[in-house]
């Protein structure tokens, strides 16, 4: 595999890579990995608890992570850890292979496997078949996901159990568990969500270099001392009594790393649960880190350009590691690596250095561990679950067109009805059925799109005929890609009868990356087509009088 792509860029100097590259700028990269440590060590104890695996399982994937994954993947600012759109996986995993102790260790198998596989997609620079699935649907999955974290969240928030194990049942007993909360957890809760509302509405520019889950985590310590989590005891708010145990209300981890280290189970690896488990970890991992990298891609002062199979290849052996010694799998995470840009990171090093801290503090600190509420790490990751669930992203999709949101919508009820792999399918089928109504056409241009190529010595011309749908756009974009740098290219949309939402906006990166590289890219024949919704990257379908 070749190493990422340097892009050209307005800035003067691009920052070295490697040793080079620490050397240069090792002041700035060690303080965002400090600061990307306070944030990435809550995060990852609640992303472990709310899986069904022990907190140092959590550690254990932001470790390794930082330190190896860092070395060994494609980009340049993005940070790797266990992240919180695996949880609804992993849970599942866990159940389907036993539950408990049993599911947790036969789940680590899954998770090596997942990453071996995830390797060796990787090194068949197999990145590029993220532009099979469909926008609405992948953002619709991910919407879902938020949700099930949700769901997930509010009894461990209420210091209650858990009424089951679906969402929807969850969703449905919130009443019950309100009735029956324990009211010390849920001050403790109720304070953490504040704090991360306040913070996220602030608007001062001294506050928000202050990373608000490491605030969250200082005050939930400080209420849990107040009210003696530490220690088992009773008691009574208006004659009503209420137990607090330690080993449930707060975090317990190993008196040592070492003694946190396990192996996996491989009792059910001639199962189907085991390989399906496998399959959805593949999916999901390989989906949210394809989409992660890109996203930050775009963040990056620098513009430079990740090599996307080389990223998956990292993700995989770093999930294969994790999975051996008793952790979580990982994805590029998109959240910490924006935090990881703002504050001023340069390098590689920067997710070299948050890992090593976390190892450090680990090593040393777990007292300090000892002392968090999982109402607060709860509080943390309902947040999580908010964003990728939040009005804003059904606004967005409804403004993309009517069809779009039902397609969105269609995702996160087969996701939260059924599980995730099947969901998406409910989703991938709804699209397919959507394009059959709008008159794509059956047959093999479903998958591979009918697309020439006419060369001049100052121009390329690509022609599309049929249609230029979501399930044969690769077959777009290898055409695409062979195109060479420095000559015009002109795309030609006159014949083609329907163009989904995915694919415009495929169009419209290709242009601007091209663009910006000093390739001149000019996209013909919309004109002929009638657009779905306003919205500059809506679907579109050739006029009867054009055909």
């Amino acid at each position: 595999m070749t190493e990422a792509t340097q892009a050209p860029t307005n800035h003067e100097v691009l920052p070295k890579d490697r040793i080079p590259g620490l050397v240069e700028n090792w002041r700035s990269d060690v303080l965002s990995g400090f600061i990307l440590f306070l944030i990435a060590l809550p995060l990852s104890l609640g992303i472990a608890i709310a899986s069904g695996f022990p907190p140092m399982a959590g550690l254990f994937a932001a470790i390794v992570g930082g330190i190896v994954v860092s070395q060994t993947s494609g980009s340049f600012v993005t940070i790797n850890g266990p992240a919180a759109g695996l949880i609804v996986v992993i849970v599942n995993c866990v159940n389907n292979l036993g539950g408990g102790s049993e599911g947790y260790h036969c789940t680590l198998g899954a998770i090596v496997i997942s990453g071996v596989i995830l390797f060796v997609l990787g090194l068949l620079r197999a990145g590029a078949l993220g532009v099979f699935f469909p926008t609405t649907v992948v953002h619709g999955m991910l919407a879902a996901i938020g949700f099930i974290i949700i769901a997930k969240m509010i009894p461990p928030f209420l210091g209650v159990p858990s009424p089951g194990k679906e969402p929807l049942v969850i969703y449905s007993k919130i009443p019950d568990m309100i009735a029956n909360l324990n009211p010390e957890i849920t001050i403790i809760g109720v304070v953490s969500l504040c704090i991360l509302i306040f913070f996220n509405l602030n608007k001062n520019a001294l506050i928000k270099k202050i990373p608000a889950p490491l605030v969250v985590v200082a005050v939930g310590v400080a209420l849990g001392i107040y009210f003696d989590l530490q220690h088992p005891h009773s008691y009574l708010v208006h004659g009503h009594s209420f137990a607090i145990d330690p080993k449930k209300y707060l975090v317990v981890l190993p008196p040592s790393i070492l003694d946190g280290l396990t192996s996996p189970n491989w009792s059910k690896i001639a199962s189907g649960a085991f390989w399906y488990s496998i399959l959805t970890i593949v999916l999901i991992q390989g989906i949210e880190t394809l989409l992660s990298c890109a996203a930050v891609d775009k963040l990056d002062p620098y513009k430079r350009t990740s090599n996307l199979s080389r990223d998956m290849a990292a993700v995989g052996l770093g999930s294969a590691i994790s999975g051996m010694i008793g952790g979580l799998p990982m994805i590029a995470e998109i959240v910490r690596s924006t935090a990881n840009v703002a504050n001023g990171a340069k390098t590689r090093w920067s997710n070299f250095f948050h890992g090593l801290f976390i190892l450090i503090f680990v090593a040393f600190g777990a007292a300090f561990i000892d002392q968090i509420p999982q109402a607060a790490l709860a509080a943390l990751l309902i947040v999580t679950g908010y964003r990728l669930a939040s009005p804003k992203s059904f606004k967005d999709t409804f403004l993309i067109g009517k069809e779009q949101l039902a397609l969105f919508v269609i995702t996160i009820v087969g996701v939260l009805a059924t599980d995730l792999l099947v969901g998406v399918g409910i989703g991938i089928a709804a699209k397919f059925i959507l394009h059959f109504v709008n008159g794509a056409p059956v047959g093999p241009n479903l998958l591979v799109a009918k697309t020439t190529v006419a060369d001049t010595p100052d121009a390329s011309l690509v022609t599309i005929e049929g249609a230029a749908i979501f399930s044969n756009y690769f077959s777009i974009k290898r055409v695409l890609d062979k195109l060479p740098a420095g000559k015009a290219i002109t795309i030609d949309l006159s014949k083609v009868k329907l163009i989904d939402h995915s694919v415009m906006e495929h169009f419209h990166q290709f242009e601007r990356e091209r663009t910006k590289a000093g390739t001149p890219v000019h996209i013909i024949g919309l004109d002929l087509h009638k657009p779905m919704s306003a919205h500059p990257l809506a679907a579109r379908k050739l006029t009867s009088k054009a055909s």
